[in-house]
């Protein structure tokens, strides 16, 4: 599908540029023709009513460029992901590997635990104070 959806985007990328370039060229000519309109003295009112709105082929043609452009992007996007977490995180437990964000979390080292330090420290003091006895 990856080939297929981005011929349509690219096909509505076209036609979108194209519309947009239909409008310009007509915002243009409306432009100067009330320019020759309130020059040569004629009612400019009458010019206006007549090129004040996009043409309906031009409004069309970009409303299906959008959705070409918007149906290509859909084919090709990525397959959904789960949205339940248990299910997401079900499934990353399945695959393993470099695709679990939490891999770090679950290999890094623990948290400094002052008790246990505490108590190392205590008892290396203690054979210190020990060996420094029997020393003397």
């Amino acid at each position: 599908m990856g080939f297929f959806s981005r011929i349509i985007t690219f096909f509505g990328l076209v036609l979108l540029a194209h519309a947009g370039y239909s409008a310009h060229e007509h915002t243009t000519l409306y432009s100067s023709v009330t320019l020759a309109a309130s020059t040569s003295g004629t009612n400019p009112t009458t010019a206006s009513n007549f090129f004040a709105v996009v043409p309906l082929d031009i409004t069309i043609e970009a409303l299906v460029s959008v959705v070409l452009v918007s149906t290509g992007l859909v084919l090709g996007a990525e397959k959904l992901k789960p949205i339940t977490h248990g299910a997401w995180a079900g499934q990353i437990e399945r695959e393993g590997g470099a695709k679990n964000p939490y891999k770090n979390l679950e290999i890094r080292s623990g948290f400094w635990d002052v008790r246990k330090s505490r108590r190392e420290f205590a008892d290396w003091m203690r054979t210190q104070g020990q060996e420094n006895i029997i020393k003397s």
